[in-house]
Order: structure tokens, then C-alpha cells, then sequence
């Protein structure tokens, strides 16, 4: 396996109005995301904050999508190698951006809060604790350069 990989997206503004960027409030954030063999596009835009549309996703809440996908798939990954059957998982993330008096801003930091239900009420401490590894192998919390913080839970069901 080469250590190296290349990932590849394409995002095209679709919110000409018919001016262009003539003036700040002339045109719609609107784009779309997508890439090579995808068959469905992310519609994109800015919070509305900042002129965006509610509706679409905005890059903030792409960037916590990334950290808890990035973790869901490390932790089922790690779950399956351990014998743990998962049944359900789903986290409600959040992230906390600051910004700054020149426009510039950064994130201070994202709370990632995994539920998962796994079949073996035995097993809820084993896969408690996976949630640390997973959080170590997390390729995208190990690219950011704010704190990634987990507020796991787990139960045992059918």
C-alpha cells in the first residue's frame, strides 16, 4: 500500500445571478461539490451569516462532518477487528469558530458526541475505550490545528 494518497474534489459556483460579482450583495453563494464517479453533488454555500442559504451546507459544517465521519469509520473499523458488533451508531457534532475583527477567523476547537449501540452488553467498556483509538487514527483530527474533543456513549440493544 503506497503511503500517499490524493483526494480530489471539484467546486463550481453556481450562483451567478446574471452580474457576476459586481457588487458584494450582487450575487448568491450558492456551489456545488463533487467529484470523479460521484453521483450525487453536495450543494454548497456560506452560512447565512455571511449571504449564504440555510438550506445548503456550508464549509464549517463540511469540516465537522469530515472529523466525524473520520471518526465513525476508524471506530467501526476498530469495532469489527475486536468483535463488537455495532447495530446503530450516530453523532451530533458541533464545532465553535471565532472571528476576527479584520474578517479572518479560525475554529477553536470541535466536540464530536458519538452514540452507538453494539449487541453485547458485556463488550460497552471494551468499546468505550476503541473510542480513544479511533480518535488517534482519525486522519482528519490529526490535520487540524484545533483541539478534537469526544463525548462518546454507548449501550447495549438488539
Amino acid at each position: 500500500m503506497t503511503n500517499e494518497h490524493h483526494f480530489n474534489v471539484r467546486t463550481a459556483w453556481t450562483g451567478n445571478t446574471g452580474q457576476g460579482t459586481a457588487g458584494y450583495r450582487a450575487y448568491k453563494r450558492d456551489h456545488e461539490i463533487g467529484g470523479l464517479l460521484k453521483t450525487a453533488a453536495i450543494l454548497g454555500s456560506s452560512d447565512p451569516a455571511f449571504r449564504g442559504d440555510a438550506t445548503r451546507y456550508n464549509p464549517e459544517e463540511l469540516l465537522v462532518a469530515a472529523l466525524s465521519a473520520c471518526h465513525m469509520l476508524s471506530m467501526l473499523h476498530l469495532c469489527a477487528d475486536a468483535g463488537i458488533v455495532v447495530t446503530s451508531y450516530a453523532d451530533d457534532a458541533s464545532g465553535t469558530m471565532t472571528l476576527d475583527a479584520d474578517g479572518s477567523g479560525r475554529f477553536r476547537e470541535a466536540v464530536l458526541k458519538p452514540h452507538m449501540t453494539i449487541t453485547d452488553a458485556g463488550r460497552i467498556r471494551d468499546a468505550e475505550a476503541l473510542h480513544h483509538r479511533a480518535h488517534q487514527l482519525c486522519f482528519i483530527a490529526n490535520s487540524v490545528n484545533f483541539p478534537v474533543r469526544f463525548e462518546a456513549s454507548v449501550d447495549a440493544g438488539p
